[in-house]
């Protein structure tokens, strides 16, 4: 048997075999979303678990309310795949006029469905043209950067941080557009490989391998000992104060000895035109560029903790950190302004911030443990 049906980290939520199809008899008998005060239990396969239930025919309201209802998750499934917030979008506006352009919505059985295979087929062929870009793109290409807290429910906050975070999007990059879909879709988004074939234009099975290959690529780069919320807000608060102070030794100590350092500058502002590697270089880099900082903002990145960095020039920079057993591996810096335009650009303020305690989002930070050279954080 595949590895796929042993893996207990898989996060797509289809217990049926394929050959069933996505509702009992491999038909859905749910249409869409129950009206205020009508029961959403009905249907199989679990479909009233997301109120995903309508009788009798759509009108043009349903049909507006059901799409808002679904628009955040959709848009998650887009950028997902297409690491392009602004391209997101669009397959989502495409499929709103798609849905609007049917003659008769009522054959639709599960409109959630419908509408994440929809916006799954476009952002599959967005990523296929968006790839032949990025072959010609100056340096290092990294997915448009989602600054501040998220806005959503509670109940999908595991799945939006899974699906959006800086660092599986960066390790999806390495992965065929096919496998890609075939990963998210399954294992993010809980499609059945039926409806993941839809989208994909491959057989089940062959949607099968192509979730499975992805699936061991994203566990080989995955951090075995990923922080907790907290503990990474320290880190970063952490590698702020080491940077804006200057201190080359504690700013090592911070970074694991392979580090990595990706920039994306897009052609636009200057960046790197490949990657780093190694503690004392990327750390001794990071230290100049601190010297022309006027600001710099904990945040959050794609969920996590981050930073935004702005420079006495007016140039913006976000920083995503990928931090595994209490050392800082990776660090992805988007400095394409393309890719910033909600940002913001730099406030007046000193060119050189050296010598300050530290900052946060309010502009100064608490003292942060830094780690022990074991890998344990110091008392």
């Amino acid at each position: 048997m595949d590895d796929i049906d042993n893996d207990p980290t898989r996060r797509g939520t289809d217990d049926r075999t394929d050959a069933e199809g996505p509702g009992a008899g491999g038909e859905r008998v749910c249409r869409g979303v129950a009206r205020e005060g009508e029961d959403a239990g009905c249907g199989p396969a679990g479909a009233g678990d997301r109120g995903d239930c309508h009788a009798g025919p759509f009108e043009e309201d349903d049909l507006a309310r059901i799409f808002e209802r679904e628009r955040p998750r959709l848009l998650r499934v887009a950028y997902a795949t297409t690491g392009s917030l602004a391209e997101a979008e669009d397959c989502v506006q495409d499929a709103w006029l798609r849905l609007q352009g049917l003659d008769d919505p009522e054959v639709i059985h599960s409109l959630s469905a419908w509408l994440t295979t929809t916006v799954g087929r476009l952002a599959l062929d967005v990523l296929g043209s968006a790839r032949v870009r990025r072959e010609r793109y100056v340096g290092t290409w990294l997915p448009e950067p989602l600054v501040g807290e998220p806005v959503a429910d509670p109940a999908d906050r595991v799945t939006l941080d899974e699906s959006v975070s800086m660092a599986l999007l960066v390790v999806l990059e390495k992965l065929s557009p096919a496998q890609r879909s075939a990963f998210l879709l399954h294992d993010v988004f809980g499609l059945s490989f039926d409806e993941v074939a839809e989208v994909v234009g491959r057989s089940s099975a062959a949607v099968r391998q192509l979730a499975s290959r992805a699936r061991r690529q994203v566990a080989r780069e995955r951090p075995r000992f990923p922080p907790t919320r907290a503990r990474q807000s320290e880190l970063v608060a952490a590698f702020s104060q080491a940077c804006l102070s200057g201190d080359l030794d504690a700013l090592m100590r911070l970074l694991d000895p392979a580090v990595v350092l990706r920039t994306d500058g897009g052609g636009k502002v200057r960046a790197l035109l490949s990657v780093k590697h190694g503690a004392r270089d990327v750390a001794e880099l990071l230290l100049a560029v601190a010297d022309v900082l006027v600001d710099l903002q904990v945040t959050t990145v794609n969920g996590t903790p981050g930073l935004v960095l702005r420079e006495s020039g007016g140039a913006v920079s976000v920083v995503a950190f990928l931090v595994d057993r209490d050392r800082i591996v990776a660090l992805d810096v988007v400095r394409n302004p393309d890719k910033l335009t909600g940002v913001g650009t730099a406030p007046d303020g000193p060119v050189n911030p050296r010598g300050a305690a530290g900052v946060s989002a309010s502009g100064t930070a608490p003292a942060a443990r830094a780690p022990a050279r074991d890998g344990h954080p110091e008392g």
